[in-house]
Parts: structure tokens; C-alpha cells; sequence
């Protein structure tokens, strides 16, 4: 971190480590002992060097050399005096103002004197004021005894304890009270510039005469951050005085600047590496481009963000010389997957880099920094993407803009409808619209950066190419579709699915597809002209007229003559304009295709793109009668101006071949450029090869499709396992279950056209002529047509793989479903058995209860005839006295016998009543019959009227509402001697009955008269059917 202060206390002052300590720091870090605390690694001198200028430019360090210079010692610092250092570091990504300190006294003659505490105090003190630190923690080995003490001693509490590394972790947490204690601290202290005029702070004791003035806070954050940059500007003329040349161009030395603030080599094993993804380069390239800190023109390609197809403003220039760097090891390449299956390359400084940037001087660096830096900090722009658009956006500050890398710039062009003579089968010419390409020369263009013209291209026919899943049965469809066999063939179409189609009208967006058939066989094929009627900007003119050509192969060609581009007519077209139209041309092929297709064509296109098949990739050709300069196909190939044109309309260039004197032919990553006179003779063949990369290129996307489905299914496999301990979880795994076997057999559907596709595909014959003969050996049409065939079998295995997978998946899902049932009936099944035993204890119970209630009852009633009859006792009968006497009072045993005697007849007369209530309350017959009839509500109604309910519930959900019914029959006679009771269950809201269900006590009844089984179900069907008004 580039502090440029020194900071003076009373016995300290902390610098910033600067070239000139390295010597004496090299020295102390020889010691094991300072090596073993400090968890560090010995380097080499050359090494702490190349350290001491990492960590100087590094954002999260903040290194001071600790000096034992008194506050009124007017000598500078030097080599003697230094004492140690103390550290700053910003390494939580989640929370930029939690920070790591450390603190190291190396000289030992220096240790003991309280200036490890100082130092220590007053690095917090300003970290809480400029830094808005409010969280320091530090690591401290077991054995360093003085820098537990000291931690200690300064309010830090231990919070945890590493054993692998032996070492404690201590942390404090800023509050008022110390805020205000440290923020004193520092006010005392001196602030020092590099330049050693001494700068005392405005809150500094000012002599008792005269009070300071309030400072505003925005006055005075305004002030630092004018300081700063003041300080910035000195050190960027003290390096503009030191500038070097680095060999490499300007916009190679701000590139290489540009790509070190984000990222940074690991010097040490505790360091992190930091990396940047390319697609967040490429946009911070876009955006030096635009605001002039780089000169490259760019052009919209696609790519890949978050398996969504997007059209982004790259720089082939800018690409070019990242590839130069990583040739001149100026940057680090690091290769990685991410979550989809995609390659993602990430790049980073390389020490060479870093040594080099050294050399750079406030010319390079002030443009970048102005484009990399929050508007008025010093806080770098992270780019972020939101799902749709990427955003340049600083955490700390707030700060955040959309960037306009994904906006395409539109140019005006005419194009008329083209379509190969190998492709056609008879049928009338394509129309031409070059009488209105004089349209494109009065138009306007969104084209913001100024194109530098390298490559022109006479006479350009554009072929887009991609394969879709065919068949016989949807070219017959197709054909129906576009009208092909009516008198009046074509018309406008739209991909709009009409939901309504018995209604009057309907209304759909602009955007409608005109189509005109030019020839077509039923079941084979269909050529057509399509002409777009998309609104354009204010100001564009846009004449787009495809040849489109589709076959039940799945082979789609759309063909287009550029008549015009700009002021361009015919000859002389830009590779920087074509790069433009071209983004037109696929995304506008997809919307042509896409409005006659099929809805399970669009489903298959949709599940193979993840939902993004409008913006699908497709391969290019272009056909050009001559390319400017002309010249060699090796020349073409120079890794610089040349190279980068090309890259914009055929992607990372591969190869070039000079097929005839005048012929030339280069292969790209998405397509290829042929141009010379003789270009168009070789259709057949040039058709032939983008039939089968068109397949290479959908092979692939489904390839990568497979994996992510693939990828689904370990997931579920994972829910799986552990879905005992969410009773939720079963419904989502069926959910997800399902959705993988949709998609597993619309794979498997696609792929089987793919392979029809492939074996029908015929490869066409050698033409006799030298050029042609050239052109066939190097389009290798036969070695593509095998490697693709290996492909799509390895495919066949792994789809066979995951439909196993599924299978056994679902297998799972039953298990983890039968299961679960099981539980729950066991579940149910125990308790019901407690439910059973609790009732039956509480019938015993009741009944128990209800004869201490009789006895009880008795005792009362004698007890209250006592009390109105008087003492009335045998005792006082002459006659009953004369048997007692003898039998209780002379013969105590027997009177005791006769007692127990008694006592053993009531209990014996109680557990009988007892058991007799129990026998007589067992015996339930139960039956329950589920009868879906409809029902009369008025009459149930009726009916219930004359029940006593005994309950009644109600249960309401959505549109249904469930009643249930609970009566005991009246008459005891009609059912043999005891009343049964029924439940009847309906739903109101349909007048539909559900159920009916009857209990009767069998034992309660006579025993002549009581009802059995069949008996019971003959009088329920009566109930119900008196229930139902039948």
C-alpha cells in the first residue's frame, strides 16, 4: 500500500518500507528464531527485494520500519536506528475494514523499552482514522511470551486457539471509548510527508490563546483526499523522472499496468494469489477503450456468460497483446472449469511484470487510473455481472454504473436474399435489392470508437449455417406451415402461439417475418425468402432479405448478398461494419427460423441452449470475389493487424491457406473466410463443410448440456442421502425426478436425428481442377465426418450411462418412498396400539370411577339419614344385643374374620360390575364404506334434522369443503338393544357424498337380537341411501 506518511510518537517513528531497509530487514530475518514467530520463509536478498516492491504496491499491506527516533530528535532516520516493523493486512474480502496487525522488535538491544506498545497503539490509531478500520486480530506463536503479554496488556481478548500451527488468535473491537482514547493517541503524533516537512495535525494543542476552529468533516476529507493525490502526483514526477523504456507499446505498458492493480503473484506461502477472469478483463478493455486510456478497436462477439450467449464488444487488438505478454512471460495464464463445464482462463503479473511496471511513468499510469478508480478514491472497479448486464461497481464507496459492453452498435446496410446453387432445386431467382442500396449512404450509426480500416472485401456473400434437429415428418409439417403447396405459398409469421384461436382477433408485437417459397419438395426440403420487418433506430436503415434453406438433415443455411454498408456499395466493405452486420444476421436467423419451426423443434433448440436458443452460436462463411491487400495466406497470419481484422468476423484464426494464385481460405473459430475470384465455384464443397461443423458445433452444446444434467443428477443423488431428515425433501427429489426424465428423453430424441443427420450426410466428390483439388485436401471433409461419428457414439454411451443413472435414481426415490411410508405406518400402527390401550385403561377408569361415585353416593345418603332419623344402632335393640355381645365383643378373631369375610364379598360384587361394564363396553363392529355418489343437500338437510349430532366438523381447502358427521341412533329396539354410531362424510360445495361409516356395540345388545356384520352393512346402505334423498 502506497503510504507516503510517517508517523512520529514519543519515542517511535514508523516509515514505510523503502528500498534502503531491505539490507538491514535481510539481516534480521536470518535469525530462526524471528523466522519461527513471524511464521516466515528465508529468502534471498534479491527475493526480499523483489518482496519489499510487491508489498509496497499491494492494496492490502500497510508495512511501517518501526525507528527508535525521539519525538525531539532532529536527525534523520537511518539504518541504526531501525528497531522492527509493524503490519497492517486487509484480507478479509467480505469485510474491508477487519484487519490483521503484527508487530516485530528484531533488534534485541531495542526490545524491553515499550516501543513494540507504541508502535502498536499508534498503527491502530491511524488505521481508525483514515482507514476507518473497526477490528484488529492478530496471530501469535504459543512461546512468544512478550507478544502475548503485550496484546494482552493493551485490552486484545484471546478468541481461538490453533493447534496445527501452535498459535493464538487475539482480537479487539473498536468502541467509543477506545475509539476516542486512539483517536487522542494520534492527534498527539506527528505526520510526517516523505518529503520530511513536518505536517502537525489540525487537532494538534494549539497554545491556550488562541482556540482552534471547528473543521468541517467533508472540508477536511476533501483536504486528505487532495493531499493524497498531491502526494500521488510527486511520486508519479519522481517516477516520471526515473522512466525507463520497456520495449513494449504504449497500450502494452498501460495493459500490463491496467491488469497489475488487479491482480498479484504470492511471495511469500502465507500470501494469497490473486487472479482476473478474462471476461472481466476483456470488459475493463472495453471500457479503457472508450474513455481513450487505450487505442484498440473492438467489435461485438459471442461468448459465454453463465451459459448465456452473449454479444459483447471484445478487443481482438487487446486480446492480441495479452497473448504477446503471456509469450514475453510479462503474464501468468491460470486454466480452470467452472460450475457448467465451461473453460475459464484467468490471468495475473508475472514478477517479470511487476518489474517492469516499475519503469512506468505518470503518463502510462494517470489514464488507466482514471478508468480503474471509483470517481474521487483510490478503490478499484470490480466488475460484476447481474444475470443481463455487467456492471463496474466499488463495495466501499458505493459507486456503481452499468458499462456498455454488451450494447451492439448498429450500422446501416441492404442486403438482398442468397442462396447457393448447390442448395437450390429448381424454382424461380432470388429477388435483388441493390437499386436501394443508395439508402445506406444518407443513414446514421451508433458507432462510438473510430475503426482503423486494415481489410476490405469486394462482392460479399454471408452464409450463416446450423444444424437443428429434422426429420421427414417435420419438413412435411414445415411445408404445410409455410404454405408451400396453397396457390397463395407464404406470408407473415411469427413465433406467437395463439391460445385463443376460436376469438375474433389477435394482436402480436412488430417483428413479423415475411416468407416467399422458391422451391421445395415435401418431404426433403424448402427454400425461402424472408424478408425482416424488426423497427429500427432513428436514423438506421436496415434492408435485411435472408435465403434461407432447410433440410430434413437438420442442415439450415441462411444466405445474404451484401449490397451495401454504410457508404460502402458493393466493394470496398469493412471487416469493421461486417463484424456488425454479422451480429444481425444470427441474431435475426434465429428469429426467421424460429417463427416456422415447430413448437418441439423450439423445445429441443431450448433445452439444448438452456433457454437462450435465440441467441445460439452458428458458424459463418463468408464469400468475397477479393480481398485488399492481397496477399499471402501466411502474410495474413502475423499475429498483429492483419490477424486482429480477420478475428473479428471468424474468430480466433486458426489457419490460412492459398488454395489458387488468387484464392485464398482461412479458417476461424466460428466460421471461415474465402475470397478470389474463383470462391464461388467451390459452393458445393463450402456447403459441405458447414453441415458438418454446424453438427460439430451442436455436438458441442449438447455435450455440454448432457454434463449439466449429468451434474443434476448428482445432486438428487445427494438429496437422496440425506432425505430422512427433511420431510420435505421427498416431494422436490419426485419434482426434479421428473423434469431429468423429460429432459433425458429429449436427448435422447435429439440425438437420434443427430445420428440420422450423420449417416445420411454424403460427402462430395473430389473436383478435378487443381484449385479445387487444394481446397477439398484442406476442408478434410472425410476426417470430419469420422470424428464426428466417434463423437456422437461416445455420446450414445454416455446418454445409455445417464438413463441408467436415472433409473437407478428412481429406483432411490421408491426405496426412499416405501420407506417412508413404512415408517409411517409403523408409526400409526404403534400409536394406534397406544391409542387402543390408553382408551381401553381409560374405560376401566371411568367405570371404576363411576362406582366409587355409587358407593360414595350410598354413604352420603345414610349419612344424611342419620342425620335426620337420629343414632338408630342395633346396639341399642335388647335382642340384637344379646347376639353381639357373644360375636364382637367377647370374640374379637371372628368378628375380625367376618369383616374380612364382608369386605371380600363387596369387592368381589365391584370387580364383577367391574368387568361386566368392560366385557359389555368391547365388541365394536365397525364398517366403513366409501360411496362417491352425488347427494341432495336439501334432503340431507333434511335428514340430519331428525339425528342428534353428537359433532360436526368442517374443513375447508381451495375450492373443496369436506363436512363430517357424527350421530348416535335413537331407538335402542330397531337395532337389537344398543344404538349404533355413524359418521357420514360429504362434500358440501359439490353435494358429493365421500363416505359413511357406522360403529355398533355388539354386547350391549340382546343377544337373540343383536346385528352381525352383513346385517350392519344392509342397514348402512339403507342410511345412506334415506342420507342422499335415493
Amino acid at each position: 500500500m502506497r503510504l507516503e506518511v510517517k508517523l512520529q510518537g514519543d519515542r517511535v517513528r514508523l516509515v514505510p518500507y523503502a528500498a534502503w531497509h531491505v539490507n538491514k530487514y535481510h539481516e534480521w530475518m536470518k535469525d530462526p528464531w524471528l523466522l519461527e514467530m513471524t511464521a516466515s520463509e528465508p529468502l534471498s536478498l534479491e527475493e526480499e527485494q523483489q518482496m519489499q516492491v510487491t508489498w509496497r504496491e499491494d492494496p492490502h499491506k500497510a508495512t511501517f520500519i518501526v525507528h527508535a527516533h525521539a519525538r525531539e530528535d532532529i536527525n534523520e532516520e537511518s539504518e541504526a536506528s531501525m528497531a522492527g516493523d509493524v503490519n497492517l493486512f486487509f484480507n478479509d474480502d467480505e469485510d474491508p475494514y477487519n484487519c490483521e496487525i503484527d508487530i516485530m522488535i528484531a533488534e534485541a538491544s531495542k526490545r524491553g523499552a515499550g516501543l513494540g506498545k507504541e508502535a502498536v497503539l499508534l498503527m491502530m490509531a491511524y488505521a481508525i482514522k483514515h482507514m476507518n478500520v473497526h477490528r484488529f486480530y492478530s496471530k501469535i506463536n504459543e512461546t512468544n511470551q512478550a507478544s502475548l503479554s503485550l496484546f494482552r496488556k493493551l485490552g486484545y481478548k484471546e478468541c481461538n486457539y490453533v493447534k496445527a500451527f501452535q498459535e493464538y488468535e487475539f482480537e479487539f473491537t473498536v468502541d467509543v471509548d477506545s475509539k476516542v482514547e486512539l483517536e487522542l493517541r494520534f492527534n498527539n503524533a506527528i505526520v510526517l510527508p516523505v518529503t520530511n516537512i513536518c505536517i502537525r495535525m489540525a487537532k494538534t494543542p494549539k497554545p491556550e490563546k488562541a482556540e482552534a476552529p471547528e473543521v468541517d468533516e467533508a472540508e477536511e476529507a476533501k483536504k486528505e483526499l487532495e493531499k493524497a493525490e498531491a502526494i500521488d502526483d510527486d511520486d508519479d514526477d519522481e517516477s516520471e523522472a526515473n522512466e525507463e523504456d520497456t520495449g513494449l507499446t504504449e497500450n502494452q505498458n498501460r495493459l500490463l499496468y491496467l491488469i497489475s492493480l488487479y491482480t498479484r503473484p504470492a511471495i511469500l506461502a502465507t500470501d494469497k494469489e490473486e487472479w482476473i477472469r478474462k471476461p472481466a478483463l476483456l470488459v475493463l478493455l472495453y471500457e479503457a477503450i472508450v474513455s481513450k486510456a487505450l487505442d484498440y478497436d473492438y467489435a461485438p462477439a459471442s461468448e459465454l456468460v453463465e451459459n448465456k450467449r452473449k454479444y459483447i464488444n471484445i478487443s481482438q487488438e487487446g486480446k492480441s497483446d495479452i497473448d504477446f505478454l503471456r509469450e514475453e512471460e510479462l503474464l501468468n495464464g491460470l486454466k480452470l472449469s467452472s460450475k457448467s463445464y465451461q473453460p475459464v482462463t484467468c490471468y495475473q503479473i508475472s514478477e517479470k511484470g511487476l518489474e517492469l511496471i516499475a519503469k512506468l511513468g505518470r503518463g502510462d499510469k494517470s489514464p488507466v487510473h482514471e478508468m480503474a478508480y471509483a470517481p474521487g478514491t483510490r478503490n478499484l472497479l470490480r466488475v460484476k455481472w447481474d444475470g443481463d448486464e455487467y456492471w463496474l461497481a466499488d463495495s466501499v464507496s458505493g459507486y456503481r454504473r452499468v458499462s456498455s459492453v454488451t450494447e451492439t452498435e448498429a450500422v446501416s446496410y441492404v442486403s438482398s436474399a442468397y442462396v447457393p446453387q448447390c442448395l437450390r432445386r429448381g424454382g424461380r431467382p432470388t429477388l435483388s435489392n441493390a437499386h436501394r442500396a443508395h439508402e445506406c449512404g444518407l443513414s446514421d450509426t451508433s458507432i462510438r470508437d473510430q475503426l482503423d480500416e486494415i481489410i476490405t472485401l469486394n462482392s460479399v456473400s454471408l452464409i450463416v449455417s446450423e444444424f437443428i434437429p429434422f426429420g421427414a415428418n417435420q419438413v412435411v409439417q414445415l411445408n404445410c406451415n409455410l404454405g408451400s403447396t396453397e396457390r397463395v405459398q407464404g406470408g407473415f409469421f411469427t413465433a406467437v402461439v395463439d391460445t385463443e384461436s376460436t376469438g375474433t382477433q389477435i394482436s402480436v408485437d412488430p417483428g413479423l417475418t415475411s416468407v416467399n417459397i422458391l422451391d421445395y419438395s415435401l418431404t426433403n426440403h424448402v427454400n425461402f425468402e424472408a424478408d425482416i420487418h424488426f423497427p429500427e433506430p432513428p436514423g438506421i436503415v436496415q434492408v435485411e432479405t435472408f435465403g434461407c434453406s432447410l433440410t430434413a438433415s437438420g442442415s439450415c443455411f441462411y444466405g445474404m448478398q451484401v449490397e451495401a454498408i454504410m457508404d460502402r456499395i458493393k466493394d470496398n466493405i469493412s471487416l469493421d461494419h461486417l463484424s456488425r452486420l454479422l451480429v444481425d444476421v444470427q441474431r435475426d436467423s434465429s428469429k426467421i427460423v424460429d417463427s416456422v419451426l415447430s413448437a418441439y423443434q423450439r423445445s429441443l433448440l431450448n433445452l439444448i441452449f438452456i433457454n437462450e436458443a435465440s441467441n445460439r452460436d452458428k458458424i459463418n462463411l463468408i464469400i468475397a470475389n477479393e480481398i485488399t491487400p492481397h496477399l499471402t495466406a501466411e502474410e495474413y497470419m502475423d499475429k498483429g493487424e492483419y490477424e486482429n481484422e480477420l478475428k473479428q468476423i471468424i474468430g480466433d484464426t486458426r489457419a490460412a491457406y492459398d488454395i489458387s494464385e488468387h484464392d485464398t481460405l482461412i479458417f476461424g473459430a466460428f466460421g471461415l473466410l474465402i475470397a478470389g475470384p474463383n470462391s464461388r465455384h467451390h459452393e458445393p464443397l463450402l456447403c459441405s463443410f458447414l453441415e458438418y461443423e454446424s453438427m460439430n458445433l451442436f455436438t458441442q452444446n449438447f455435450f455440454a448440456r448432457m454434463f449439466i444434467v449429468v451434474d443434476d443428477m448428482k445432486t438428487v443423488r445427494e438429496m437422496l442421502e440425506i432425505a430422512d431428515r427433511d420431510p420435505n425433501r421427498l416431494h422436490e427429489i419426485r419434482n426434479r425426478l421428473a423434469v431429468l426424465s423429460k429432459e433425458i428423453i429429449l436427448l435422447e430424441e435429439t440425438l437420434g436425428f443427430l445420428r440420422e443427420s450423420l449417416d445420411e450426410a454424403e460427402i462430395p466428390t473430389e473436383p478435378p481442377e487443381q484449385a479445387g483439388r487444394s481446397l477439398y485436401e484442406r476442408l478434410q471433409l472425410g476426417t470430419l465426418s469420422l470424428q464426428l461419428m466417434r463423437r456422437v457414439k461416445d455420446l450414445e454411451k454416455n446418454m445409455m450411462g445417464a438413463r441408467h443413472e436415472l433409473d437407478v435414481l428412481n429406483e432411490m426415490s421408491a426405496i426412499c418412498s416405501e420407506d417412508k411410508i413404512f415408517k409411517q405406518h409403523e408409526a400409526i400402527r404403534f400409536q394406534t396400539r397406544s391409542l387402543c390401550e390408553l382408551q381401553s385403561i381409560n374405560e376401566r377408569s371411568a367405570t371404576t370411577l363411576q362406582l366409587i361415585q355409587v358407593i360414595l353416593s350410598g354413604n352420603l345418603a345414610f349419612d344424611i339419614l342419620d342425620r335426620l332419623t337420629g343414632d338408630w344402632s342395633l346396639q341399642g335393640q335388647a335382642w340384637a344385643l344379646s347376639f353381639l355381645n357373644p360375636l364382637i365383643f367377647e370374640n374379637a378373631g371372628l368378628w375380625f374374620v367376618l369383616s374380612l369375610l364382608f369386605w371380600a364379598g363387596v369387592a368381589g360384587l365391584l370387580l364383577y360390575l367391574l368387568r361386566s361394564f368392560t366385557y359389555r363396553s368391547q365388541g365394536v363392529v365397525s364398517i366403513r364404506m366409501t360411496r362417491q355418489v352425488p347427494i341432495d343437500l336439501k334432503n340431507l338437510a333434511t335428514f340430519l334434522r331428525t339425528k342428534n349430532i353428537s359433532d360436526e366438523s368442517h374443513t375447508y381447502d381451495g375450492n373443496i369443503r369436506i363436512a363430517k358427521v357424527v350421530w348416535n341412533e335413537k331407538f335402542k329396539k330397531e337395532w337389537g338393544g344398543a344404538v349404533p354410531t355413524v359418521q357420514l362424510e360429504y362434500d358440501e360445495q359439490n353435494a358429493f357424498m365421500l363416505q359413511i361409516s357406522i360403529s355398533y356395540r355388539r354386547r350391549q345388545a340382546n343377544k337373540q337380537l343383536a346385528f352381525n356384520a352383513d346385517e350392519l352393512y344392509t342397514r348402512l346402505m339403507q342410511l345412506s341411501s334415506e342420507s342422499i334423498g335415493a
